[in-house]
């Protein structure tokens, strides 16, 4: 029997889970929802299924065994906690929420109720990441350094703090997270941003240059720096430096430099289809253990990104919680 699946939020991330999930034989798309009524009937057109005017009413009359919650961070929250009263494990986008005791009331529902969710924090999807994973666990590593350079998100709320968190919270929340998978827990952040050169975009407070310093458990150190100011000379990725051996993930590529030798590897599968893919297995044989980024994880990616927002306002180091 086909795996019936629902979407609450019908925007483009969510269009390339369902373009991956329309191929499964194992997956029938039943149920959209989008506050803009048109997304939910075009991909009702598209995929099959049925377009609903509430998420509400598409949770009591569809019989899901899965939901996607593919909404802006600003709208977590209430969706979550609708489709968890309902039983029905969850697949979210990134970031998991806004504030931690939101995302913690959510996680301690999905423990209390024996259910599961995945994240979608496609990198950890990566035979690349996985590759770099298992060099590193043979090593002891120094220091971490991450970078999202890149250009400015037109899409409206974005540029709203109060909506979007920032692009530390929102975006470069990737790179926090593959730090933590490859060299472990955070337990300290010291973070400075600023608003310099986007001022003249409307409805613009989040700041477009950030750099954030990173105190790892065991004594690594590391940074992590972003902005959204470029749309030429950007990067997107992670180095992990070792004695006489970097680990540099750029994209998806991986590029293994040691003192006399180089060698690079790219990946050779689609991260979201694997993420699709491991989490409909889940959800079909109730084994959620193959899910790389489950909802608690998350938590605590989400803990350390809040925590670098906290620091650059108050001035000075935080504990991440």
């Amino acid at each position: 029997m086909a795996v019936r699946i629902g979407f609450i939020g019908c925007g483009g991330i969510a269009r390339q889970h369902m373009r991956r999930l329309a191929k499964m034989e194992e997956v029938e798309l039943a149920a959209y929802y989008d506050v803009e009524g048109e997304k939910a009937r075009e991909c009702a057109n598209e995929f099959g299924g049925r377009a609903y005017e509430s998420y509400e009413e598409m949770l009591e009359k569809e019989g899901l065994d899965a939901v996607y919650i593919c909404t802006p961070p600003f709208a977590h929250g209430d969706i979550e906690k609708a489709v968890l009263a309902r039983e029905i494990p969850f697949f979210v986008e990134k970031p998991i929420a806004l504030s931690v005791r939101v995302a913690e009331e959510i996680a301690e529902e999905l423990e209390r109720k024996g259910l599961f969710a995945s994240v979608g924090y496609h990198f950890r999807y990566f035979d690349t990441v996985e590759r770099a994973k298992e060099l590193l666990s043979e090593r002891e590593i120094g220091m971490v350094l991450g970078w999202w350079l890149g250009g400015f998100v037109g899409t409206p709320w974005w540029r709203v703090y109060a909506k979007s968190g920032g692009q530390i919270v929102e975006q470069t929340t990737h790179i926090f997270d593959l730090a933590r998978y490859l060299v472990g827990e955070v337990e300290e952040v010291h973070a400075y941003m600023s608003l310099r050169l986007l001022k003249d975009i409307p409805n613009m407070d989040v700041p477009d240059v950030g750099v954030c310093n990173l105190k790892f458990e065991g004594g690594v150190v590391g940074n992590i720096s972003n902005t959204c100011i470029t749309g030429a000379g950007g990067r997107i990725g992670l180095a992990v430096y070792c004695r006489d051996f970097v680990v540099d993930i750029t994209g998806g590529r991986l590029t293994v430099i040691e003192p006399e030798r180089s060698e690079s590897f790219d990946p050779k599968v689609d991260p979201y289809e694997l993420e699709d893919r491991i989490f409909v297995e889940a959800v079909r044989t109730k084994d959620p253990s193959g899910i790389r980024s489950p909802y608690p994880d998350a938590l605590r990616t989400l803990k350390v990104t809040l925590a670098a927002n906290e620091s650059a306002k108050v001035g000075k180091p935080v504990k991440v919680g």
